[in-house]
C-alpha cells in the first residue's frame, strides 16, 4: 500500500510519499488547488489517498502511474507464454474487460462490486491469462457495435404498421413494438439481458415510445439484439479460477 499525505504549512503544501525507495517531495501553492480533489481511486492492493487542498492532480497522476506500471510489469511476468509471448496494454484490457464479463467473479464479488471499484484478480496461470483476454477481446469489440465486426442480423422485422412504438413486450421468441410489428426469432436471454441496473433491449424501446422508428434505427436494434445474444454466449465460457 502507497499513501500520499499532504501538509499545509505556510501557505504551501508538502507531499511525502511513504514506500520502499527514495522518499520525493513536492510542493505547490494551496491557491493552486482544485477543488474536485476530494476522492479515493482504489486498484488491487492499492490504496491511493487524494485530499482536497492536499496535492496537485499532476502528483497524484505520476503517483498512480509508477504503480501501475509495476502493475503492469507483474502481469507481464505472471502471463507470459510460450506461444502468445508476453501481452501488450490491448491484451491486458482485453483480459480486464473478459474478468469483468466473467460470471464465477461477478457471482463471487456481487456485494463488494454493489460498493467499491472492481478489483481485478491476477491470472491463476498464463493459459487462463490467455483464454480470458480473448473472450474479452470479443465482448470488446462487439460492445463497440461495429457493424462489420457484428455482421447480419437474423431477427427480421415482421408486419405491416407504421413502425411507431407503442407498447412492447417479449413474447414466444419475438419483441413486440405494437400491436401488428414485431422483430423475430430473438432470444430470451436477449431481451431480459442485464447492464449496469437496466436491460438495454427493452429500455432502447421504452426511450423511443411514441416514435416512428426510421430504417437505420431499425437495423441498429437488430444488431443490439445480436449483440447482447453473443454477450450472453460468450460470458458463458469465461471461466477463472477465484
Amino acid at each position: 500500500m502507497m499513501v500520499l499525505r499532504g501538509t499545509r504549512k505556510s501557505g504551501r503544501v508538502t507531499l511525502k510519499r511513504s514506500w520502499r525507495g527514495p522518499i520525493p517531495q513536492a510542493t505547490c501553492k494551496v491557491s493552486q488547488l482544485p477543488s474536485f480533489m476530494d476522492t479515493t481511486m482504489v486498484s488491487n492492493k492499492l490504496s491511493l489517498t487524494v485530499k482536497r487542498r492536499a496535492i496537485r492532480p499532476m502528483n497524484a497522476i505520476n503517483s498512480v502511474s509508477h504503480l501501475l506500471s509495476l502493475r503492469i510489469v507483474r502481469l507481464k511476468e505472471l502471463a507470459e507464454h510460450p506461444d502468445h509471448g508476453i501481452p501488450d496494454e490491448l491484451v491486458a484490457f482485453n483480459y480486464i474487460y473478459g474478468v469483468l464479463y466473467c460470471p464465477a467473479y461477478r457471482d463471487t464479488y456481487a456485494e463488494f462490486l454493489k460498493i467499491d471499484f472492481p478489483r481485478i484478480p491476477w491470472p491463476a496461470t498464463p493459459e487462463e491469462f490467455w483464454s480470458v483476454a480473448e473472450k474479452g477481446g470479443q465482448l470488446r469489440k462487439l460492445h463497440l457495435m461495429d457493424p462489420a465486426l457484428i455482421g447480419a442480423s437474423p431477427y427480421s422485422f415482421t408486419g405491416e404498421g407504421d413502425n411507431v412504438v407503442d407498447h412492447s413486450y417479449f413474447e414466444s421468441g419475438k419483441v413486440w413494438i405494437n400491436d401488428t410489428q414485431h422483430f423475430a426469432n430473438t432470444p430470451e436471454e436477449s431481451w431480459g439481458f442485464d447492464i449496469g441496473g437496466y436491460r438495454p433491449a427493452q429500455k432502447w424501446l421504452k426511450d423511443r415510445k411514441g416514435r416512428e422508428l426510421s430504417y437505420s434505427e431499425v437495423q441498429h436494434y437488430q444488431r443490439v439484439l445480436k449483440v447482447l445474444a453473443e454477450t450472453d454466449r460468450i460470458m458463458s465460457t469465461i471461466q477463472m479460477t477465484l
